[in-house]
This record gives structure tokens, C-alpha cells and sequence, in this order.
């Protein structure tokens, strides 16, 4: 069966972070997805726009919103970085395929849930969140979300109204490099997951964000903090 592709149009392309742009596109008719899943972007060159590869970005949107979310990091000299930054224009027609991707939350089971991300690793995040939550699901949440400095940080206040509306949601913010005047965790999400979770027989792990945290994660959870394998999952970059 042939991936399915569709046209759809840049409806926002704010810069929400020191590096991150809040993409928003119309929701093309006919298209559905699962919370955590991703969609593949044509991407041109911006030299020869015949020169198109594809790049992967979360869904950051709920399947219950109106139109599609992204958070996209912008990478050094990168060629989708480059296309947001230049091209990417509200009215832009852009092609995608979708949607891909298994990371989803075991809804199958009674076991708590723990988040934890860096950067745009949360967009798949804010999708499960924005979904199960409005479902009535009252089983305990743990977003734990690390970035280096606060002009790093985004959807920040959108978490925080969830976790007032939803007493079985939780926010846990980490920064790396904070500023003198930081009150909250400093270090990566690796020192503040341990202070949030101290049994660990209950609980789900999910993993998305940069490559040496995840690795870190699955480490520190398959062999030292007696998580099995099948309640650690992990999602590459994107």
C-alpha cells in the first residue's frame, strides 16, 4: 500500500526558543495519525529546488486539534534548517508523507507514565498529553524536560496550564547551563530523573530527545534502575 502524501499550507512559522520555529500547517482532509507518530517534509535545496530530500518531524499537534504542529530545531548550516529559515513563509505549500512511527503510549496497561525529553524531543510529548489527558485517563504523568538555558525553553507555559487543569500531570524542568537567578533543577534530565521516580515497578519510560540522553536513559534504566525492556521505549531525534 502506497505511503500516503498530501499538499498542505504554512499557516505560522514562529521562532519560540534561541533555536526552535513552532510550525503550523492546515490539516489536510482525510489525514488522521496517532499521538506520537511523525511525518516525512520534502525539503529543497535552496540553491536547486529540484533538489529535494525528505526530513522526519514529530507531530506535535493532537489527533483532536484542527491543524498540525511542529517544533523544528535549527541545525548549523542544515538544509531544512536553512528552508525555515528563508523559505518557509505562511501561504508556502509544502508535501508530506505520513504518518510513520510506533511511539505510542501503552494504553494496555495500568502502570504510570514517565516523559523524558530534550529540546524538541517533547513534540511527541505535547501530542500524547494534549490527547490522553483530555481522555480522562487518571494515571500518574511525569514530564521531565531538560534543555541548557532558559531561551531554550518553549511550550513551557502550555505544560504548566496542563499541570494545573490535570492534578495527575507533573512538570519537572531541567537546565544544563541555567542563569545565576534559576530556582529549579540544575543539571541534565539523567540527575533529575532519579528525584522524581524512586520505585520504578509501576512505571513506562519513554525517551525522546538528543542521542547521548536517550542512550543515557536506556542505560541508567535497563541497568540500574530495574526498568524491563518492554517498559522502555525511544524515539530517535526528530
Amino acid at each position: 500500500m502506497p505511503t500516503p502524501q498530501y499538499h498542505i499550507c504554512c499557516t505560522k512559522n514562529d521562532r519560540i526558543a534561541r533555536d526552535v520555529y513552532e510550525i503550523h500547517c492546515e490539516k489536510p482532509d482525510g489525514f488522521t495519525f496517532q499521538a506520537g507518530q511523525f511525518i516525512l517534509f520534502d525539503v529543497p535545496l535552496i540553491e536547486d529546488e529540484t533538489d529535494i530530500q525528505t526530513r522526519a518531524f514529530s507531530l506535535a499537534s493532537s489527533p483532536l486539534e484542527d491543524e498540525l504542529i511542529f517544533a523544528m530545531k535549527l541545525v548549523e548550516g542544515g538544509r531544512a534548517s536553512r528552508f525555515i529559515e528563508q523559505k518557509l513563509h505562511v501561504g508556502t505549500t509544502l508535501r508530506m508523507q505520513g504518518p510513520f512511527g510506533v511511539f505510542h503510549l501503552d494504553q494496555d496497561t495500568e502502570k504510570e507514565y514517565v516523559l523524558i525529553c530534550t529540546s524538541t524531543g517533547n513534540a511527541p510529548f505535547r501530542s500524547q498529553l494534549m490527547t490522553i489527558l483530555p481522555s480522562g485517563d487518571t494515571r500518574r504523568i511525569d514530564l521531565i524536560y531538560g534543555v541548557r538555558a532558559k531561551e531554550d525553553l518553549f511550550w513551557k507555559e502550555e505544560f504548566e496550564a496542563l499541570a494545573r487543569e490535570y492534578d495527575n500531570f507533573y512538570l519537572h524542568i531541567a537546565l544544563s547551563q541555567p542563569e545565576e537567578t534559576w530556582k529549579g533543577h540544575r543539571g541534565r534530565v539523567q540527575t533529575l530523573v532519579p528525584q522524581i521516580v524512586r520505585d520504578w515497578s509501576q512505571k513506562k519510560v519513554y525517551a525522546c530527545g538528543n542521542p547521548d540522553m536517550t542512550g543515557d536513559i536506556k542505560k541508567l534504566c535497563l541497568e540500574e534502575w530495574g526498568v524491563g525492556k518492554e517498559d522502555f521505549h525511544m524515539e530517535g531525534y526528530i
